[in-house]
């Protein structure tokens, strides 16, 4: 049985204000030039289709497109959905869907989709199981004790009723323990989405969807796909791909990652503006990339943005990296879990004009405080 597997597509997204829709197509069309060239038996898509529960048109659009696109070259799809997904959205027309082979997982009503597809080696099994939160199973396992996520998953896959002889891999959008992540994803405070791989290990193959980096999780086949494009720029080290799995035999598992060339790349410059503006150091990068500049100038150089998108033209984000700037960030760090608003303030004025507030102007600024609070 020979798979793709992707996560995390976030169609939709924006990042620093730029749509990354016209990405997400070129992308898209160079994940079906693989379908064409590899021929897999089918397609796993492990949640966060969308990056927002309510989609844009455009989104909408662009998954439709695929999808269409999937159909036509009858391949069966798996899909499930992820924290950002609004799973009922999602799965609207499932039904009908699965007439040209499109299998969207249900919003959690105590059971896990399944579809068995067959090769020459026998019988494989493809557990659906959406995201899922304690209080979503909670209500359907009421003699179960669930107290965090583990539990959760955990006692969603014990009712799953394994034959153990046959192949059987498992769909999931969850953070399972010891996951490199990036600043992308959400987090939860303290690890308490925590899911250890351990609930896994009787699967044949676990595809897995969340963490954008892509990895394996303490054996070879646990393993995230990474979303097919960097969406942020701790992103910018990701070698992004697809990942491709064969299951042969019970116990024969391979993997290849194939490589995907974006439209643009995500990279970061640091420097000087002189440095960054310097002919010599940019002809031979391509300035249409979505670039984060840090300048090193101990002086604000007056209308940067502008002037710097001269040469980048898809520049995100600009900042700087000085004396003035790692003061502030060291004062920063340790007041600004206890400090008041006014001090705060206060302490950036200064930072930023190198002399104290006027009294004149700190009660103006105590008068708006007290009235936003009102408010």
């Amino acid at each position: 049985m020979k798979i793709i597997h992707l996560a995390d597509l976030h169609l939709g997204k924006r990042v620093n204000e730029f749509s990354m829709c016209e990405d997400q197509k070129y992308i898209i069309n160079q994940i079906l030039e693989i379908i064409d060239e590899k021929k897999p038996d089918c397609m796993i898509i492990a949640g966060d289709v969308y990056d927002k529960s309510v989609p844009p048109v455009e989104a909408v659009e662009l998954l439709d497109y695929f999808l269409i696109q999937l159909s036509n070259r009858k391949l069966p799809v798996f899909i499930i959905s992820g924290n950002h997904d609004s799973p009922e959205r999602l799965a609207f027309g499932s039904s009908l869907m699965e007439s040209s082979q499109v299998f969207v997982s249900p919003a959690y009503d105590g059971t896990v989709k399944k579809i068995t597809l067959n090769d020459d080696f026998g019988a494989v099994n493809f557990y659906l199981l959406p995201f899922i939160k304690p209080t979503t199973v909670r209500q359907f396992f009421p003699e179960e004790r669930i107290e965090d996520y583990n539990d959760a998953v955990k006692a969603a896959l014990k009712n799953l009723n394994l034959n153990k002889k046959e192949r059987n891999v498992l769909v999931a959008h969850q953070f399972v323990t010891g996951a490199q992540t990036c600043d992308s994803e959400e987090k939860s405070v303290g690890g308490m989405d925590n899911v250890s791989a351990e609930l896994f290990f009787d699967f044949d193959y676990t595809a897995l969807g969340h963490i954008h980096g892509p990895q394996k999780i303490i054996r070879e086949n646990i393993r995230y796909s990474g979303t097919p494009l960097k969406y942020s720029f701790s992103e910018c080290k990701h070698k992004k791909s697809v990942l491709f799995i064969e299951l042969k035999e019970k116990e024969n598992f391979s993997y290849e990652c194939i490589p995907l060339k974006p439209l643009h790349d995500m990279r970061e410059i640091k420097g000087t503006y002189d440095q960054i503006m310097l002919k010599k150091n940019y002809e031979n990068t391509n300035t249409e990339d979505y670039v984060h500049i840090t300048l090193t100038d101990e002086e604000d150089i007056p209308e940067v943005f502008s002037k710097l998108r001269t040469v980048y033209k898809n520049l995100m984000k600009i900042d700087y990296d000085n004396l003035r700037t790692q003061s502030y960030k060291n004062i920063s760090e340790n007041i600004v879990e206890t400090a008041s608003p006014l001090a705060l303030f206060e302490n950036f004025y200064e930072l930023q004009n190198n002399s104290k507030l006027d009294e004149e102007s700190r009660k103006f600024l105590i008068s708006q405080i007290e009235e936003i609070w009102e408010k």
